[in-house]
């Protein structure tokens, strides 16, 4: 039996595994495939690792793979929801967390706390914009990629690209996609070839100088509720193209986050909820 405890960020739903009970490293990827399945397992979005290295600075180390098995590098829900995780089950003497990820340290800090309900600002680093750093490879070199032709069924789509630790792929619009065209794209753009990681792809629309409206498609997941990091990307490509100032409250479907890039760090507030705690017993 593995202990589990399941948190939510605005819909967009993990499981973490506790500090010890996870399988070897080489049964990681199947495990959570199996345990996030809607119907035969707990079920989530993802399932995060995590690793208490030192409790009296807030250390630890984190890890996430996707529904379909696959590991990401990063994830800004994901984040929120482990240092939820670690200030509920006091594994941490500390209000700030500092998480080592493949994508770097990421800084996450507690802001309020009412029961199972925590508001947690975290930084998400640099963003990263150049066509090597996301990565985006149509042949070319490109410093950025604002707006960019990109064909799919035998449409095309300005695109707007963005790496926040994990591929981002933005796209701008007057009206939201229908949720079949929504998948339709999403599922598209996560696979094209010009992606050699696959990427995560926003939906956005601009409501003013201090507010976007966004809808995602996860690599390795599809279409969820809200995205911490697909939440920056967008800011940061809104911001690119001069459509909003550099604080951006973005709008989910179940709430919101705010973005702000100051300098040269992206950070956001937003928050997570303990759901329940359990005990799963993998298939054999």
């Amino acid at each position: 039996m593995t202990g589990f405890t399941k948190l939510h960020s605005l819909g967009n739903d993990f499981i973490v595994i506790d500090p010890g009970a996870a399988p070897e490293a080489s049964r990681l990827g199947e495990f959570a495939r199996r345990i996030c399945d809607r119907h035969t397992g707990v079920g989530a979005d993802g399932c995060l690792i995590i690793a208490v290295r030192d409790a009296a600075r807030g250390l630890a180390d984190f890890r996430i793979f996707n529904a379909d098995g696959s590991e990401a590098e990063i994830s800004g829900n994901g984040l929120r929801c482990a240092s939820a995780y670690l200030f509920q089950t006091q594994r941490v003497a500390t209000r700030r967390v500092v998480f080592q990820t493949s994508a770097g340290e990421r800084t996450c800090e507690l802001l309020e706390n009412q029961g199972s309900l925590y508001k947690i600002r975290n930084e998400m680093g640099v963003p990263r914009l150049h066509s090597r750093d996301i990565p985006f490879d149509d042949g070319r070199e490109h410093e950025r990629i604002i707006d960019y032709p990109l064909s799919i069924s035998r449409k095309v789509y300005p695109i707007t690209c963005v790496s926040v630790g994990n591929p981002h792929c933005d796209i701008f619009v007057d009206r939201f996609p229908t949720r079949i065209e929504w998948n339709h794209i999403g599922r598209e753009i996560e696979v094209h070839p010009f992606f050699p990681n696959r990427v995560n792809v926003e939906f956005i629309r601009v409501l003013n100088r201090h507010e976007i409206e966004v809808v995602f498609w996860e690599r390795g997941v599809g279409e969820t509720l809200s995205s911490g990091s697909g939440s920056c990307a967008a800011a940061v490509s809104a911001i690119l193209k001069g459509l909003t100032d550099r604080k951006v409250k973005v709008w989910t479907s179940m709430g919101e986050v705010v973005v702000e890039w100051e300098k040269d760090v992206v950070a956001q507030s937003g928050p997570a909820e303990v759901v329940f705690s359990g005990a799963y017993a993998p298939p054999l």
